[in-house]
């Protein structure tokens, strides 16, 4: 099974950003009650790598993977794969990247945003693409616009994704979804709050689960 077919009973990614280390377990635990099944830490948040490795013990035996965000450089992909990252999302499409993790089988959702970069970075060997910052420029209407000319691939809206717009980019045909901050917010794990958080996650999951229902 690949990592698209993977998710497809749940299609979202969960970004952690400044997660504190010591607070994997209750990540994990939290997003395996809401059903979450992917979880990508960013690569600019301290201590990223062990937070990974970490995650990824907790998350294992759940049947969530962890993966590496915010990857921009060639280092970056190579701190995060031996730190055991089973996928790898950019917030830009650089090639020595994708290259990397094409190499390496690891899946790569790389960020773009306008048509010209959202067909090179599928060229270069993307796995999906991350349309970033897609709340900025048009939301779901944007992804129903990219959507008529790119049939054959596989799109993840990133940005301002939440429970009231969720089922309309998946109307528009987004294939993957990403949250972060709205919920996995730095304020809330550094306080421990994985009840506001685990709450939060919910709400946006069952609306994903009643639109692709």
């Amino acid at each position: 099974m690949n990592f698209l077919e993977f998710l497809q009973p749940m299609p979202v990614v969960g970004i952690l950003r400044d997660i504190p280390q010591g607070a994997e377990e209750a990540c994990v635990n939290a997003s395996a009650k809401c059903g979450l099944k992917a979880i990508e830490v960013t690569m600019n948040t301290a201590a990223a790598t062990e937070i990974i490795a970490k995650l990824k013990s907790y998350a294992k035996p759940l049947g969530i993977k962890v993966g590496a965000g915010t990857v921009r450089h060639g280092s970056d992909v190579e701190k995060a794969i031996s730190a055991g990252a089973e996928f790898i999302v950019t917030p830009n499409t650089r090639h020595e990247v994708i290259r990397l993790s094409n190499t390496a089988g690891i899946p790569i959702i790389p960020g773009a945003l306008t048509p010209t970069e959202v067909q090179k970075a599928y060229d270069l060997g993307a796995t999906a693409i991350k349309i970033f910052p897609v709340n900025c420029i048009g939301g779901p209407e944007y992804i129903k616009a990219l959507r008529g000319p790119f049939r054959d691939i596989p799109l993840m809206a990133c940005g301002g994704v939440n429970a009231e717009n969720a089922a309309s980019y998946l109307k528009a045909s987004a294939n993957l979804l990403s949250f972060g901050g709205s919920i996995f917010n730095a304020e809330l794990m550094k306080a421990g709050d994985w009840a506001t958080i685990e709450a939060k996650m919910l709400k946006l999951l069952e609306a994903v689960k009643a639109a692709i229902a």
